[in-house]
């Protein structure tokens, strides 16, 4: 019996339950896991449907920290009904007001930006050593093991064969020496998908509650800078140097940054280890599950990493590169069998 198997009339158990048996539901945009999400209608309001079916997934971590941030006080959609072990969630609707959208449409990116910064600075200020210990850990082993995606699935996607393990260890010994080097400060909460493909504009709501979040569940303990990287270096989304520089400024000052040059490595450091991971991803997409449509924002990122390697701190990892991927390569990879 296949995970999906009987999903239909479990969900349909689930809304009668809910309350919801009567609405009629059409799909929104899905993202890079296995779930997907109905928006319902009925007399009187729309409500959103997270079917996350297991194991794939777990709504759990979703839950916990959706849980965290409506304590704290953030806009984050309100859960109506749910159901773990089906893997369903009922939830409110913020809406079709996203970042993405509303950028595309011509609103001021600055006003948008702007509020984005001062939400995660907020969301840094207020969280409890508490809270983050509900958290999974964004910790060294962990960065290490999500940097095995270059050797492990980008370089194979050009070379045809596995990496060899010798060149897969230089790789993940030179990450330990930049990662043990960082000054990436004391952990905090980190959204770890903060960009604006998940943040809403809310303008009935004030100040920081305009800034509305979606796709958290993945949220850890971790850098304080790695958030600030996901929005200003974003995979999907070019965002222009100027206004790069202006927020990045913006978040210096109202985090009241005490060591610039030392958040400007950590910051590229991170920078640099998230792309690097996102580029794997994106193969590992394309490669094992028939997702080839990431593949066209490969130049963005690798443009990123470009960027980071910039700081010296990063130098052993640019080697590596160097040595292994060609700038030819520094794009998406050959089509599947091409290679």
């Amino acid at each position: 019996m296949t995970a999906t198997a009987g999903r239909p009339a479990a969900i349909a158990a689930f809304l009668e339950r809910a309350g919801w048996a009567d609405a009629v539901a059409r799909p929104l945009a899905g993202d890079a896991s296995f779930r997907r999400y109905l928006r319902l209608a009925r007399t009187g309001g729309t409500a959103v449907l997270m079917d996350a079916p297991p194991p794939m997934e777990d709504v759990r971590p979703f839950l916990n920290v959706a849980g965290l941030l409506g304590r704290l006080g953030f806009s984050v959609p309100a859960i109506l009904a749910h159901d773990t072990g089906q893997g369903l969630v009922l939830e409110e609707d913020l809406g079709d007001g996203t970042y993405a959208s509303l950028l595309e449409a011509g609103t001021d990116p600055v006003l948008l930006y702007g509020a984005a910064i001062d939400l995660l600075v907020a969301v840094q200020a207020r969280v409890t050593a508490a809270d983050m210990a509900r958290l999974p850990a964004y910790d060294t082993g962990r960065i290490l093991q999500e940097s095995t995606l270059v050797p492990d699935w980008f370089l194979p996607a050009w070379t045809g064969r596995k990496t060899e393990a010798g060149v897969r260890a230089d790789y993940l010994d030179r990450w330990t020496a930049v990662l043990a080097a960082a000054p990436l400060g004391p952990p905090t909460l980190v959204l770890r998908d903060y960009h604006v493909g998940n943040l809403m504009w809310l303008p009935e709501r004030a100040g920081i509650a305009r800034c509305g979040l979606l796709d958290f569940q993945d949220a850890v303990s971790g850098p304080a800078a790695y958030d600030l990287v996901s929005l200003l270096e974003d995979a999907r989304r070019d965002v222009p140097a100027d206004l790069g520089a202006m927020m990045y400024q913006r978040y210096l000052d109202r985090a009241g940054v005490a060591d610039p040059d030392g958040f400007a490595h950590a910051y590229a450091v991170l920078g640099a280890q998230r792309n690097l991971r996102i580029i794997g991803v994106f193969t590992r997409l394309d490669r094992r599950d028939g997702k080839p449509h990431y593949l066209p924002f490969m130049d963005r990122v690798w443009g990123l990493v470009a960027r980071d390697l910039r700081h010296p701190a990063l130098a052993p990892i640019a080697e590596w590169l160097d040595r292994h991927v060609p700038a030819e390569w520094r794009t998406a990879p050959p089509a599947r069998g091409a290679a």
